[in-house]
């Protein structure tokens, strides 16, 4: 059993070391970008005055540094090689995220707006496993040339976790002869709506509430008459994306559906393991972080005349933090190279438990470690000339996004007591 990076991945992290110190962080400094990642940071991103939405600014230095990646041949790593990509794997994805927040704030990585110079591409799959070869055309190689973007219009103002109560209908219907549907609904979170061209939305076609089938997913195009984007919700962390979306009389025709009539919540699950395990390491690099800087200020802060890490009260607390972290790597990783060993469809019966684990608990642990940087840095901690308070309030979204952390311990105990999962077998009667 070997537990040592392979040496081409190693490679790898070095290459991406060296573009970034030779093409990101020198447009980072330049002409006073460092305002977005400085304390000025929530300010300087976000237009107050425009329902709190990105500033184009922002939107527009994080898309240089996308392109700039994307030359070099960093951007599209996770994507299938025929799409320009490298077929990188779950493995490598969960050790470049980790190590790329384990750098801090920067331009290289923020996942406020889901960014980085080794783009996450979840719709790939989606339409790779679901979409018609016309789809595929149309949004994986459209995506790539930024012709096209695809919001996610699932969760329900009343709706959140349990998507299969939503209230959003879609019917059959034909206009000008021409074979359709007509949805009526309302979205919430439909992060992106500002800039996307299309809304992949859930609409309940067939069945009854609580029925996992009867859900069909419609790329319904944005603008088209009927749909409204009534307000953007202001969140913790500035700025906000994410509207409540309304859908009165909006009709679409039958091309726009995506996979399967009624097995739209498949579509929904299908790409949550890529997105769960790579937040997961995120999370965990960012969690490392705040631990080392706490480290380094204790030793140099001397209160009463000695470091202040000479106290078991700083000391402790970060130790607790540490192994937490070190056992975490280990389990993210493994859980990665076990996703790369499995076939995709595969992963929602055999390992759906791990990578929640994996989640759940960084996402968890990261909020626990900025938190404890902000005390052990005092006053300057609380303030936004430290990094800490923005990591919190990011990474403190994750906790509820990609599933609740209710939700995805309720997964764990479902495998753990053999409702779901392999050990089923074992407990039944």
């Amino acid at each position: 059993m070997d537990f040592a990076l392979p040496a081409d991945l190693v490679a790898y992290l070095a290459e991406l070391d060296a573009f970034i110190a030779a093409e990101i962080r020198p447009l980072e400094e330049a002409d006073d970008n460092i305002r977005f990642f400085d304390h000025r940071r929530e300010w300087a991103r976000t237009d107050f005055e425009n329902g709190g939405l990105p500033r184009h600014e922002w939107e527009m230095l994080l898309r240089e540094a996308s392109l700039r990646a994307d030359k070099a041949g960093h951007w599209r790593f996770s994507a299938p090689k025929k799409y320009g990509g490298k077929d990188g794997s779950n493995l490598w994805m969960a050790v470049i995220r980790d190590h790329f927040t384990r750098m801090g704030l920067g331009l290289h990585n923020d996942l406020q707006n889901e960014h980085s110079i080794i783009g996450n591409f979840p719709f790939v799959a989606m339409f790779e496993h679901f979409g018609t070869e016309d789809q595929q055309n149309e949004f994986i190689l459209g995506g790539f040339e930024r012709k096209r973007r695809v919001a996610f219009g699932l969760t329900e103002p009343l709706h959140g976790s349990d998507a299969t109560h939503m209230e959003t209908r879609a019917v059959r219907e034909s206009r000008d002869g021409v074979p359709g549907w007509r949805i009526d609904g309302e979205k919430m979170w439909t992060t992106g709506m500002h800039v996307a061209t299309h809304c992949a939305t859930f609409a309940r076609t067939s069945g009854n509430d609580g029925d996992a089938r009867g859900i069909t997913c419609f790329l319904v195009p944005n603008p088209c008459e009927g749909l409204v984007i009534e307000e953007y919700l202001w969140t913790f962390n500035m700025p906000t994306d994410h509207p409540r979306v309304s859908f009165s009389n909006v009709w679409v025709p039958e091309s726009v559906v995506l996979g399967p009539v009624e097995g739209g919540l498949a579509i929904a699950q299908s790409f949550v393991h890529q997105n769960r395990i790579r937040q997961a390491a995120s999370s965990l690099g960012a969690a490392t972080y705040c631990v080392e800087e706490a480290v380094k200020y204790a030793r140099t802060r001397k209160p009463f005349g000695q470091e202040l890490a000479r106290n078991q009260a700083i000391q402790f607390p970060l130790v607790e933090l540490a192994t937490q972290c070190e056992m975490l790597r280990a389990l993210i990783f493994k859980t990665a190279w076990e996703m790369d060993q499995l076939p995709h469809k595969e992963l929602e019966h055999k390992l759906s438990d791990k990578i929640s684990m994996c989640n759940y608990y960084a996402n968890r642990l990261v909020c626990e470690a900025a938190d404890r940087a902000m005390q052990v840095h005092g006053g300057i901690g609380y303030s936004r000339h430290k990094p800490f308070e923005h990591i919190y309030r990011h990474h403190r979204r994750y906790r509820i996004t990609e599933g609740a952390e209710e939700i995805q311990m309720r997964k764990v105990g479902a495998y753990l007591f053999g409702y779901l999962g392999p050990r089923k077998a074992q407990f039944a009667v």
